[in-house]
């Protein structure tokens, strides 16, 4: 039984349950013993265990004897002296020492206990060789072993509930680690979703609106004296509006990009080159070096992005009048080369990348050529053009972070 404890598991309850019965048992045992053999002061002794088993079952009765260890000390000790007036009046009383012991060995501190055993098992011993009126030493060897059983029992219990409760706590913190790692990785997750569709949007979608901002301007001032060339740059703004929500539609379903379907990147890239000649005052070029090498689809993927951004750039900010795209394989590697003519600019004195002014097209190519365990060079100069080498491993790392492919 557990009176100081605040709550029972159904293993302690149990137990509790039985100590109770045991006790209750074997005072029942012996008032009737009493009775039955007419025994002298058998109503005295029938009073003292009925007294006694009353004392016992206010215990867990009690509120306060079950919150408070000093309180139940407290009623231990009066279970004890009953026992002891019991003991002084029938020589069964001495059975009852056993479940003694382990309430005094539970609810005590550990020397208190041992010494409460050690009274128990002395007065026991002591009590039972007065009614027989002599001692020998087969008298102490059932309250010694009874108290040593007891002490063993008690002491393995509690160091199988340290060990209990330490892997529970064991399993709490594991859980709430594996929860805090769900958390993290969702996380980690959401982020790395997040900078894909970021970039996913601004060689797509933001390129494609830019493109159509320049054309419509090229409109805007062939309007009035060249109604011709005005109505060809709506039109080339219809067809990269066109484009542009083909790319929409196939980036929210995250399928292939439309210039890559039916086709090889080489056939992509040359495409690229044309499409961008036709639409701006630019002549880009496409060239492939040697025999093209099987590619899977994210560097596919990344390196069409690639070329699609550094093309965007060389049309909005250098000034550029030719830009040469080369394509080739360079040991185990498949290399892109972007190359212009125009103003260049320091690399070291970058602006901050800004909502509104843009600077995010540098950042997005690098992480697709690094997310696919690659680098991405950048060589340029004012006055000097620009040169921007994209290199990708044939064999690509074991794990691809998720953000590389759309």
């Amino acid at each position: 039984m557990n009176t100081a404890a605040p709550a029972l598991t159904p293993t302690t309850r149990a137990l509790a349950w039985c100590l109770h019965l045991l006790v209750i048992g074997l005072l029942a045992l012996a008032a009737g013993r009493a009775v039955t053999d007419a025994r002298p002061h058998a109503g005295m002794i029938a009073a003292a265990s009925a007294v006694c088993g009353l004392v016992y079952a206010a215990g867990p009765v009690l509120p306060r004897v079950r919150r408070s260890r000093r309180a139940a000390a407290l009623w231990l000790g009066v279970v004890g002296a009953c026992w002891l007036l019991l003991l002084a009046l029938s020589p069964d009383a001495v059975w009852v020492a056993f479940p003694l012991y382990f309430l005094q060995l539970h609810l005590l501190p550990r020397r208190a206990g041992l010494a409460a055993v050690a009274a128990t098992a002395v007065a026991a011993v002591a009590g039972f060789a007065a009614h027989q009126d002599s001692f020998s030493p087969a008298m102490a060897i059932g309250p010694a072993l009874g108290a040593a059983v007891a002490v063993a029992v008690v002491w393995g219990y509690e160091a199988l509930y340290r060990e209990s409760e330490q892997r529970r706590r064991l399993i709490e913190e594991l859980t709430a680690t594996r929860a805090d790692l769900a958390a993290a990785q969702h996380t980690a997750g959401v982020l790395a979703e997040r900078d894909r569709l970021a970039r996913e949007i601004h060689d797509t979608l933001a390129q494609g609106l830019s493109s159509i901002q320049l054309l419509l301007r090229a409109a805007e001032r062939a309007l009035p004296q060249a109604p011709q060339n005005a109505a060809r740059y709506v039109d080339q703004a219809r067809q990269a509006a066109v484009d542009n929500l083909a790319e929409a539609r196939r980036f929210v379903a995250a399928l292939t990009p439309p210039t890559l379907e039916g086709t090889t990147l080489a056939g992509a890239l040359e495409r690229l080159c044309t499409t961008t000649s036709a639409r701006h005052r630019l002549t880009a070029r496409f060239r492939l070096t040697g025999d093209p090498a099987p590619l899977t689809t994210a560097q596919e993927v990344a390196l069409l992005r690639i070329a699609q951004s550094a093309l965007a750039n060389t049309v909005r900010h250098a000034k550029a009048t030719t830009a040469d795209v080369t394509l080739g394989c360079l040991g185990d590697h498949v290399v892109l080369d972007i190359v212009d003519d125009g103003r260049g600019f320091d690399p070291g004195r970058l602006p901050a990348p800004d909502p509104e002014a843009g600077g995010f097209g540098l950042a997005a190519m690098r992480a697709r050529a690094h997310a696919l365990g690659g680098t991405l060079t950048l060589t340029s100069a004012p006055g000097h053009g620009t040169a921007l080498a994209a290199r990708l491993p044939l064999t690509p790392p074991t794990r691809i972070q998720p953000e590389a492919r759309p």
